[in-house]
């Protein structure tokens, strides 16, 4: 069908997902905002365009709903994955996937009527180098790093789960407000340190295997989850001995659970669903 589309989310972190070659126009900056856009458009967190791959089962470009392109999503995965099975593009419940943060496996959880409910996702292994985020900051990891914003000295810890995140905890006990995250994730998002801008996660423990987290997506503001996050904050907590793997980290939109392994290898499972199939109208 011309001008189809898929559109899903996970926890409430939206994406619409669909094959370019079946657009009667280019997704460029500007039709990607202008999709995205919630009055003027479909609505999403985002869009997941199918790509050809040499490396996988299926290729992934993800962009975000400012027009930029992103590397990597764990609820994008998800709802990948969800847009593939529902629309016929596979019949197999566990695939690879090429993005540009990595090959990531996907398996999908199907229940008796053959809608998928969840997907878990094989993210790769997390980096807390300079190098693999990027930023600026010259240390050998990026470990409770110093960092000023909106007017608060803070500590940062630094990870590339294949998109870059900066996680910033709070001592268990303690909490963030909402408020916290507009004032302070705008600003991190485009701080110097950060040379490609960088997602943000105000994190908290909340028990020996739990987080809490508040997000601020890069290229898209303040979300109600996110897997790659998820994953960020989970690792980020093992590795400064805050908590212990597996890890379930709690957003406004829901629950993940993440696997942290002793080489901080990733796994996230969480749930997925279809929200709608449609079709961009011509004249729009």
């Amino acid at each position: 069908m011309t001008n189809a589309f898929f559109k899903g989310h996970g926890l409430g972190n939206d994406y619409i997902a669909l094959d370019p070659k079946q657009l009667t126009f280019a997704l460029t900056p500007g039709t990607i905002r202008a999709i995205c856009d919630r009055h003027w458009g479909v609505g999403s967190d985002g869009i997941l365009a199918l790509a050809p791959s040499r490396k996988a089962d299926f290729g992934l470009r993800i962009f975000n709903p400012d027009g930029s392109e992103a590397e990597k999503s764990g609820n994008g995965l998800r709802i990948f994955g969800c847009f593939l099975y529902a629309t016929k593009k596979t019949r197999r419940r566990s695939f690879s996937v090429d993005t540009k943060g990595g090959l990531a496996r996907v398996e999908l959880d199907v229940d008796r009527k053959g809608r998928v409910t969840g997907a878990t996702v094989d993210m790769g292994r997390a980096s807390f180098l300079p190098r693999d985020l990027p930023c600026t900051i010259k240390a050998h990891e990026l470990i409770r790093q110093p960092i000023k914003a909106a007017g608060q000295s803070l500590r940062f810890t630094g990870v590339s789960v294949g998109n870059p995140h900066c996680v910033i905890f709070k001592e268990a006990g303690g909490k963030w407000t909402r408020e916290d995250l507009l004032r302070m994730g705008p600003e991190l998002e485009i701080h110097p340190t950060f040379p490609r801008r960088t997602n943000v996660q105000l994190a908290v423990p909340t028990g020996p295997r739990a987080v809490s987290i508040l997000i601020w997506e890069r290229g898209a503001g303040e979300t109600q989850a996110s897997g790659s996050s998820a994953c960020a904050a989970a690792c980020a907590g093992v590795r400064l001995g805050l908590v212990t793997s597996p890890v379930r980290v709690t957003a406004p939109g829901g629950r993940l659970d993440v696997t942290v392994d002793s080489k901080y290898n990733l796994t996230m499972k969480g749930p997925v669903a279809e929200v709608y199939q449609g079709r961009l109208s011509g004249g729009w």
